[in-house]
Protein backbone atom coordinates (compact mmCIF):
# COMPACT_ATOMS: atom_id res chain seq x y z
CA UNK A 1 0.00 0.00 0.00
CA UNK A 2 1.47 3.73 -0.66
CA UNK A 3 2.03 5.01 2.38
CA UNK A 4 1.34 9.11 2.95
CA UNK A 5 3.33 11.84 4.13
CA UNK A 6 1.61 14.62 6.50
CA UNK A 7 -2.20 15.82 5.58
CA UNK A 8 -2.01 18.78 3.49
CA UNK A 9 -6.03 19.57 2.65
CA UNK A 10 -9.08 18.61 3.34
CA UNK A 11 -11.54 19.70 1.53
CA UNK A 12 -15.01 19.15 -0.56
CA UNK A 13 -14.75 18.60 -5.05
CA UNK A 14 -17.64 18.09 -6.83
CA UNK A 15 -18.92 21.87 -6.29
CA UNK A 16 -19.29 24.82 -8.49
CA UNK A 17 -16.85 26.82 -5.88
CA UNK A 18 -12.93 26.23 -6.57
CA UNK A 19 -11.77 24.44 -3.64
CA UNK A 20 -9.57 26.91 -1.67
CA UNK A 21 -6.09 23.85 -1.65
CA UNK A 22 -2.55 24.23 -1.50
CA UNK A 23 -0.40 25.22 -4.44
CA UNK A 24 0.73 21.27 -4.42
CA UNK A 25 -3.01 20.19 -5.00
CA UNK A 26 -3.72 23.30 -7.48
CA UNK A 27 -2.81 21.34 -10.35
CA UNK A 28 -4.82 18.09 -9.95
CA UNK A 29 -7.78 20.62 -9.85
CA UNK A 30 -10.35 20.46 -13.37
CA UNK A 31 -13.51 21.35 -14.24
CA UNK A 32 -16.45 19.46 -15.66
CA UNK A 33 -18.79 20.85 -18.64
CA UNK A 34 -21.23 22.35 -16.04
CA UNK A 35 -18.51 23.76 -13.64
CA UNK A 36 -17.94 21.64 -10.72
CA UNK A 37 -14.70 21.31 -9.28
CA UNK A 38 -13.28 18.02 -9.12
CA UNK A 39 -9.87 16.57 -8.91
CA UNK A 40 -8.12 14.42 -12.06
CA UNK A 41 -5.93 11.93 -10.57
CA UNK A 42 -4.35 8.44 -11.73
CA UNK A 43 -4.00 5.22 -10.14
CA UNK A 44 -3.45 0.99 -11.37
CA UNK A 45 -5.84 -2.13 -10.79
CA UNK A 46 -6.62 -5.08 -12.34
CA UNK A 47 -9.31 -5.45 -14.65
CA UNK A 48 -12.23 -7.46 -13.51
CA UNK A 49 -15.27 -7.79 -15.75
CA UNK A 50 -16.92 -4.49 -16.04
CA UNK A 51 -15.38 -3.63 -12.90
CA UNK A 52 -11.59 -3.05 -11.25
CA UNK A 53 -9.82 -4.74 -8.66
CA UNK A 54 -7.12 -2.96 -6.41
CA UNK A 55 -3.61 -4.65 -6.79
CA UNK A 56 -3.99 -5.36 -2.63
CA UNK A 57 -6.72 -7.68 -3.69
CA UNK A 58 -10.31 -7.57 -2.36
CA UNK A 59 -13.48 -6.76 -3.36
CA UNK A 60 -14.00 -4.58 -6.62
CA UNK A 61 -15.18 -1.21 -7.92
CA UNK A 62 -17.42 -0.11 -10.81
CA UNK A 63 -16.23 2.45 -12.66
CA UNK A 64 -18.53 5.46 -10.60
CA UNK A 65 -18.55 4.58 -6.64
CA UNK A 66 -18.91 6.46 -3.36
CA UNK A 67 -16.80 4.52 -0.85
CA UNK A 68 -17.40 3.16 2.98
CA UNK A 69 -15.46 2.31 5.22
CA UNK A 70 -14.57 -1.66 5.24
CA UNK A 71 -13.78 -1.62 9.10
CA UNK A 72 -17.27 -0.44 9.90
CA UNK A 73 -15.40 2.78 11.96
CA UNK A 74 -18.69 4.75 11.85
CA UNK A 75 -17.31 7.51 10.33
CA UNK A 76 -16.89 10.06 7.71
CA UNK A 77 -14.95 8.88 4.46
CA UNK A 78 -12.20 9.41 3.98
CA UNK A 79 -11.22 9.87 7.57
CA UNK A 80 -7.57 11.17 8.36
CA UNK A 81 -7.32 8.74 11.05
CA UNK A 82 -8.06 5.70 8.58
CA UNK A 83 -6.89 4.53 5.70
CA UNK A 84 -10.91 4.14 3.86
CA UNK A 85 -11.75 6.11 0.13
CA UNK A 86 -10.76 5.49 -2.56
CA UNK A 87 -6.83 6.40 -3.43
CA UNK A 88 -5.36 8.22 -6.70
CA UNK A 89 -1.94 10.04 -6.84
CA UNK A 90 -1.47 13.84 -9.04
CA UNK A 91 1.80 11.95 -10.98
CA UNK A 92 1.84 9.13 -12.11
CA UNK A 93 5.36 7.10 -11.72
CA UNK A 94 5.62 4.82 -14.77
CA UNK A 95 6.28 1.25 -14.73
CA UNK A 96 5.49 -2.08 -16.53
CA UNK A 97 3.00 -4.09 -15.65
CA UNK A 98 -0.15 -5.90 -16.91
CA UNK A 99 -2.72 -3.78 -14.75
CA UNK A 100 -4.68 -0.87 -16.54
CA UNK A 101 -3.87 2.57 -15.59
CA UNK A 102 -6.71 4.75 -14.32
CA UNK A 103 -7.73 8.05 -14.99
CA UNK A 104 -9.85 8.61 -12.39
CA UNK A 105 -12.13 12.16 -11.20
CA UNK A 106 -12.28 12.47 -7.31
CA UNK A 107 -15.07 14.19 -5.61
CA UNK A 108 -16.98 14.35 -1.98
CA UNK A 109 -14.35 14.90 0.30
CA UNK A 110 -11.12 14.47 -0.57
CA UNK A 111 -7.74 14.28 1.35
CA UNK A 112 -4.18 15.59 0.14
CA UNK A 113 -1.49 14.16 1.57
CA UNK A 114 2.41 14.25 0.76
CA UNK A 115 3.88 11.71 -1.26
CA UNK A 116 7.42 10.90 -2.57
CA UNK A 117 5.65 11.72 -6.33
CA UNK A 118 3.57 14.46 -6.05
CA UNK A 119 0.21 13.96 -3.85
CA UNK A 120 -1.81 11.03 -2.54
CA UNK A 121 -5.47 11.34 -2.53
CA UNK A 122 -8.12 9.83 -0.97
CA UNK A 123 -11.61 10.54 -1.69
CA UNK A 124 -15.24 9.92 -1.21
CA UNK A 125 -16.68 9.39 -4.64
CA UNK A 126 -14.26 8.23 -7.58
CA UNK A 127 -15.16 7.92 -11.27
CA UNK A 128 -13.23 6.01 -13.51
CA UNK A 129 -12.34 8.66 -16.78
CA UNK A 130 -10.13 6.87 -19.01
CA UNK A 131 -8.61 2.97 -19.18
CA UNK A 132 -4.84 2.04 -20.78
CA UNK A 133 -2.35 -0.97 -19.90
CA UNK A 134 0.41 0.10 -17.98
CA UNK A 135 3.59 0.85 -19.58
CA UNK A 136 7.10 1.81 -19.43
CA UNK A 137 7.63 5.05 -21.65
CA UNK A 138 9.72 4.20 -24.68
CA UNK A 139 11.44 7.48 -24.68
CA UNK A 140 12.08 10.17 -27.45
CA UNK A 141 13.05 8.48 -30.58
CA UNK A 142 15.75 9.65 -32.34
CA UNK A 143 15.41 11.80 -35.40
CA UNK A 144 15.06 10.04 -38.84
CA UNK A 145 18.18 9.54 -39.87
CA UNK A 146 17.71 10.48 -43.72
CA UNK A 147 15.76 13.87 -43.02
CA UNK A 148 12.18 12.98 -44.36
CA UNK A 149 9.83 14.91 -42.26
CA UNK A 150 6.58 12.92 -40.52
CA UNK A 151 3.36 13.32 -41.94
CA UNK A 152 0.89 15.81 -39.57
CA UNK A 153 -2.19 13.52 -39.19
CA UNK A 154 -5.93 15.11 -39.56
CA UNK A 155 -7.26 16.35 -36.30
CA UNK A 156 -6.55 17.08 -32.77
CA UNK A 157 -3.74 14.89 -31.14
CA UNK A 158 -4.79 12.22 -28.61
CA UNK A 159 -4.98 14.52 -24.85
CA UNK A 160 -5.39 18.05 -26.49
CA UNK A 161 -8.34 20.28 -25.60
CA UNK A 162 -10.31 20.33 -23.15
CA UNK A 163 -12.09 16.78 -21.63
CA UNK A 164 -15.71 17.93 -22.09
CA UNK A 165 -16.37 15.71 -18.38
CA UNK A 166 -19.42 15.55 -16.65
CA UNK A 167 -20.36 13.53 -13.45
CA UNK A 168 -22.77 11.13 -13.86
CA UNK A 169 -26.19 12.07 -12.70
CA UNK A 170 -27.45 8.17 -11.03
CA UNK A 171 -26.66 7.92 -8.15
CA UNK A 172 -23.28 6.29 -7.35
CA UNK A 173 -22.96 2.39 -6.00
CA UNK A 174 -21.53 2.37 -2.41
CA UNK A 175 -18.89 0.06 -2.07
CA UNK A 176 -16.75 -1.14 0.51
CA UNK A 177 -13.34 -1.40 -0.63
CA UNK A 178 -9.75 -1.86 0.30
CA UNK A 179 -8.19 0.27 -1.80
CA UNK A 180 -4.31 1.30 -3.17
CA UNK A 181 -3.44 3.50 -5.88
CA UNK A 182 -1.12 0.92 -6.88
CA UNK A 183 1.73 2.38 -7.95
CA UNK A 184 3.75 1.33 -4.52
CA UNK A 185 2.56 -2.73 -5.47
CA UNK A 186 3.43 -2.05 -9.11
CA UNK A 187 6.67 -1.10 -9.04
CA UNK A 188 7.48 -3.95 -6.89
CA UNK A 189 6.57 -6.44 -9.77
CA UNK A 190 7.53 -4.62 -12.53
CA UNK A 191 8.91 -6.27 -15.36
CA UNK A 192 8.01 -6.99 -19.00
CA UNK A 193 6.70 -3.90 -21.35
CA UNK A 194 3.36 -4.16 -22.49
CA UNK A 195 1.66 -1.91 -25.47
CA UNK A 196 -0.77 0.60 -25.02
CA UNK A 197 -3.93 0.11 -25.63
CA UNK A 198 -7.22 2.06 -25.04
CA UNK A 199 -10.09 0.21 -23.47
CA UNK A 200 -12.03 2.86 -23.19
CA UNK A 201 -12.62 6.84 -22.91
CA UNK A 202 -15.70 8.69 -21.66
Amino acid sequence: MCTAGRLIADFTAGTCERPAVPDEVHPSLTTTADGQWVVWAHKIAHPSGDRFTPLTGGPSYPTDAVAECRRGGGHEVPSPACTCGFHAVSDAPPFAMGALALDVVLSGRVLAFEWKHGVLFRAERQTVVRVALAVWPRGRRPDDPDGRLARVRAGLPHRLGPERLTLPIETPLVVAVDDDAGYCIGAQTAGVRHDVGVLMHT
